[in-house]
């Protein structure tokens, strides 16, 4: 067994997308709910990669992410609306990321009536590097505020309009560290819920334009 690494998980990913996008499923014909398509295509994937001779630890609900070993959470999401949910651990995640990498697999799905079969064309295959998993805005609002000689009160005075689900001690422990350790830029859009949910839009448009965000597999559009 070969031990996976995220560069071969890269391109591996590229090759089962391009073999995906080509293949015709018979059991998601007719099926409208996202979630069974991202199970599917999940356990596909690691079905793939063990089957190619790859050892990798599984990812668990304690751990919460895919590939723990890798640090690394798979995501598979609809180019009709492309995000999804994830657990919410605190509200540092929109200023310094989530924690963990992901690979985001865009699907467009579509179905042939005639042969009551169903075709996922994956339309983009995204790797986001941790550092790049925080919130756009918030991220890019805290460093002009930076750039711009801003000092602790105008941090504070930011991310409370942001609405930060934090208290007003915690919100003053975050602006003192973000004036010592200034965040990097993130491209995920992250709105306040329950879960996190995590909007995709803008790491499909900038795939291979911007440092930490690397474009895995480009699809044909149609």
């Amino acid at each position: 067994m070969r031990k996976l690494i995220i560069q071969t998980l890269c391109s591996e990913a590229s090759t089962f997308s391009a073999e995906e996008s080509q293949h015709p499923e018979p059991s998601l014909f007719g099926v409208t709910d996202g979630k069974a398509v991202g199970t599917y295509l999940e356990h596909k994937f690691r079905t793939y990669l063990t089957e190619r001779g790859y050892s990798f630890e599984e990812g668990s609900s304690a751990s919460g992410i895919d590939f723990p070993d890798l640090c690394v959470d798979m995501k598979v999401t609809s180019i009709r609306q492309p995000q999804s949910s994830c657990p919410f651990k605190s509200a540092r995640q929109k200023i310094y990321g989530l924690g963990y990498s992901l690979i985001i697999f865009v699907y467009d799905k579509n179905d042939d009536e005639a042969l009551r079969m169903a075709t996922l064309k994956i339309t983009d295959t995204i790797f986001v590097k941790a550092k790049q998993t925080a919130d756009f805005q918030i991220t890019k609002g805290l460093r002009d505020i930076l750039d711009n000689e801003g000092n602790v009160d105008d941090l504070i005075a930011f991310m409370a309009e942001k609405n930060l689900p934090v208290d007003e001690i915690e919100l003053n422990n975050l602006a003192v560290e973000i004036q010592r350790n200034p965040p990097t830029q993130g491209y995920l859009t992250i709105s306040n819920a329950l879960q996190w949910r995590l909007q995709y839009t803008r790491v499909i448009e900038k795939a291979g334009m911007v440092d930490g965000v690397l474009a895995v597999y480009r699809g044909h559009k149609s």
